[in-house]
This record gives structure tokens, C-alpha cells and sequence, in this order.
């Protein structure tokens, strides 16, 4: 079990530090390029043959018009439903039957075409399903070194499988009712989002079951932290989302237009034949988009596979603190006490210190000691009293109300102490969204 002792949840600041060192390369330009010439195709299409009343064509071309959505996990199973439903429209069994009953020599030449298009898209599916799995288990197994290596951790490992397990069961039970593509992608996301409704709600438990959580179960309370704090709205992921969201809503975007286009011409294929420059235009689309997002999460992989879920707490608020980074410096005089007041309105903010002595040559220290007063009063010691020469740290705060840090100096009969200090009070990220 690896120690969490010093340590807090990764902060949006570090992150975008961390990501400092990882731009990614932009898209290439034919991505924008060939996904407009997409949706012209398609307008077209609908200029001339007016939408259907099927439902499942109105739902695609409001999901058309919609913006991709926000979070990074969602658009990566959006591009794997988006990517099954165009394998499954280039599948040779659900073509339009005017392109089944074609020439033979240009059914040749079309199904030549199609089957590369679906061969590679089978390919990049297969590297984002890759993805996924170690991603989630990446995020586990780093989450598992922190807690007890013994019965309980081969507990909480079954406990997963046996809820994965279910989870597949749930969705083979959708297919084998009928479920479409569409409604088992639906059901896919709804389990991603009870894995972090659970997640979330682990770390926001209080009283005497987050006690029994802790102690009895064993994990840290730095991962309950985590668990509680990783999606907030502008919590770490947030700086992920605006890092690397970018180019992966254009490639979202990309592979529905490419699944858009192909939908609505199969459909109308009847009054409205596929052209071969139509058919180079959906060539050199698939091309492109399953280049450059096999790029795109190959190096997400990387960046993602790298990047700390925790760092000591001096760093955390070393970045949070460093446009206010001036030290203030104070005189203790022999036989007194220097006190610096911090007023906190929220739970699990973290009160950072740093201090140290500066006068003379003679090797000095100082008491320090921190306590807490709550509204009515009553004071309770939070840190203990112990002499020091400097120190750097952290606390978490437990409770809202007043913090007051002590620099004592009453063992002192006859030397003033020459304070150099900085304190700051850390708040914690919004209350937690799911991501």
C-alpha cells in the first residue's frame, strides 16, 4: 500500500502546468476541410428530398445540429457509436438495394471502396475500445495502490468484476432484445455515469459512514478527496477539457458528418444515386478522421497514462498561492506570540504555511501551533505545540469557522525571533458534477 500521507488530489492548476509540457499537435486542416464538404453533400441531399418522418432519421439530423458534447469520456463513446453505425451502413447486407443491383462493373468498384472504408473503421474501433479499457484500468490499479494490500483490496477488486460483469450482462440482454446501436450506446453511457455517480458519492459520504469508509474499509481520506473533487465543473478534468476537448469535438463532429451524409444518401439512393466524387469525398474523409484520431488518442493515452492523480500538498498550494508569493516578515519578541487568523466558509480547504527564522547566527527555533474556534466559541487544538527552526505544511480543514496559527516565543527569555512567513487558505473546487 503506498503511502498518501502529504498528499492531495491533483488541482486543475497543476494540471494545466503538467499539460504545459504536452501541446498536442493541431488536426490537420483537411479535417474541417472535408467535414464541410460533408454536410454540403448532405444539405443537398435534404434540399432536394426533404426529411422523413422516421424517427431514427429525425434524431440524427437533431443530433446534426447539435453541438458535441462538453465532456471528454462522453465524445469518445460518441465516436464509437457514431463509428459502429457507419460499419454497420457499409456493411454489405444493409445497402440501398439500387447500389446492390448496380453493374457489375461498378458494384466491383463501389464494394471495393466500401470495404476499405469499413476495414478501417473496424480498425480504429478496435484502438478506441483499447483505449477505454486501459484508461479505466489504469485509473483503478493506481487507485488500488493506495489502499490496504490485503483482504480488502481483493474484496473491492471482485467487487468491480462482479459489477462489470453485470453490466455486460445488461447490455447482452438489450441486443438480444432488439436493441439498436443507438440504444445500446444510450445504456453504456448511463453505466458510465453510475460508475461516477458512485465514485462521487463515496467521496461526499459524512458522519459515520465515511468513518466506517475510512477506517473500517480502509481508504485514504486523500482518495476520498479525489473521488469527490475529480469532475467538479472546474475541478482538474475541466483543464483537460479545454486543453484537448477541442480537437477531439472537430473529429466527433467529423465522423457524424461522415455517418450523416451516408445515412441520409442510402435512404435516398432510390431518386438520388452515390457519385464517384461523392464516394472520393467519403473516401478521403474516413481516411483522414481515422488517421488522425488513432493519432489523437495515442498521444491522450500517453499524456493521460503519465499525469499524477496526487502531489504533495506544499506543491498544490505553492500553485495556487504564486500570485500572492511575497513573504511578510514579523518580530516576535522574548516571552510573546504572534498569531495570524484565517476565517474558512468551506469543508476540505487546506490552511498552507511557510515560515522561517532569519535573525542571527544562532541556531533558534520558534513554538508553533494551530487551533480551531467554531461559532460558539469553543477552541479546539488542531495541530500541537512544537518548536521549529521552519516549516512548510499543510491542513486540511474539517470544519467552516476560525484558524488561528500560533508562532510562540514565550520559551524565550531573552531573544526576539525574526519571522519570515506566508499563509494562505486553500478552498476546494465547486461541489462535485459529473464529468
Amino acid at each position: 500500500m503506498a503511502s498518501t500521507e502529504g498528499l492531495v488530489p491533483i488541482t486543475r492548476a497543476f494540471l494545466s502546468s503538467y499539460y504545459d509540457k504536452h501541446p498536442f499537435t493541431p488536426l490537420s486542416p483537411h479535417v474541417s476541410l472535408l467535414s464541410s464538404q460533408l454536410r454540403t453533400m448532405a444539405t443537398d441531399l435534404l434540399t432536394n428530398h426533404p426529411p422523413t418522418t422516421h424517427p431514427e432519421e429525425t434524431t440524427l439530423i437533431n443530433e446534426a445540429n447539435t453541438q458535441p458534447p462538453h465532456k471528454i469520456d462522453e465524445n469518445m463513446w460518441k465516436n464509437r457509436e457514431h463509428i459502429e453505425e457507419t460499419i454497420f451502413l457499409l456493411e454489405g447486407s444493409n445497402w440501398p438495394e439500387g447500389l446492390k443491383q448496380q453493374s457489375a462493373t461498378d458494384n466491383v468498384e463501389f464494394s471495393i471502396v466500401l470495404g476499405k472504408l469499413q476495414d478501417k473503421l473496424r480498425h480504429t474501433l478496435k484502438s478506441l475500445e483499447s483505449f477505454q479499457i486501459k484508461n479505466a484500468d489504469h485509473v483503478f490499479n493506481t487507485v488500488m495502490t493506495y489502499l490496504p494490500q490485503d483482504f480488502r483490496g481483493t474484496l473491492l477488486r471482485q467487487q468491480r468484476e462482479r459489477s462489470e460483469r453485470n453490466k455486460q450482462a445488461e447490455v447482452d440482454a438489450l441486443v438480444n432484445s432488439g436493441g439498436s446501436i443507438r440504444d445500446r450506446y444510450a445504456l453504456l453511457w448511463k453505466q458510465q455515469m453510475d460508475r461516477r455517480r458512485q465514485l462521487a458519492q463515496l467521496g461526499s459520504a459524512t458522519g459515520v459512514y465515511k468513518t466506517l469508509v475510512k477506517y473500517l474499509v480502509g481508504v485514504p481520506e486523500v482518495l476520498l478527496d479525489f473521488t469527490r473533487q475529480i469532475n467538479d465543473d472546474d475541478g482538474p478534468m475541466e483543464e483537460q477539457r479545454h486543453r484537448y476537448g477541442p480537437p477531439l469535438y472537430s473529429l466527433t463532429s467529423m465522423i457524424l458528418s461522415v455517418r450523416f451524409f451516408l445515412s441520409l444518401s442510402w435512404a435516398r439512393y432510390g431518386s438520388k444515386k452515390l457519385k464517384r466524387e461523392q464516394l472520393a469525398v467519403l473516401e478521403q474523409a474516413v481516411d483522414v478522421y481515422t488517421m488522425e484520431f488513432e493519432r489523437f488518442i495515442s498521444f491522450i493515452s500517453g499524456v493521460f497514462a503519465n499525469s499524477p492523480f496526487f502531489i504533495p500538498a506544499d506543491v498544490a498550494g505553492a500553485m495556487e498561492v504564486r500570485k500572492n508569493d511575497d513573504y511578510k516578515e514579523i518580530s516576535v519578541p522574548a516571552g510573546k506570540t504572534f498569531e495570524v487568523i484565517l476565517s474558512v466558509d468551506s469543508v476540505n480547504s487546506y490552511i498552507a504555511w511557510d515560515f522561517s527564522l532569519v535573525q542571527g547566527k544562532i541556531n533558534m527555533d520558534i513554538g508553533f501551533s494551530l487551533e480551531f474556534a467554531n461559532p460558539t466559541g469553543e477552541k479546539i487544538l488542531m495541530l500541537p505545540y512544537r518548536r521549529y527552526e521552519s516549516d512548510q505544511g499543510n491542513f486540511c480543514t474539517l470544519m467552516a469557522g476560525s484558524y488561528k496559527l500560533i508562532w510562540d516565543n514565550t520559551h524565550s527569555t531573552f531573544f526576539r525571533k525574526v519571522l519570515r512567513y506566508k499563509v494562505d487558505c486553500i478552498p476546494p473546487v465547486a461541489e462535485p458534477a459529473q464529468d
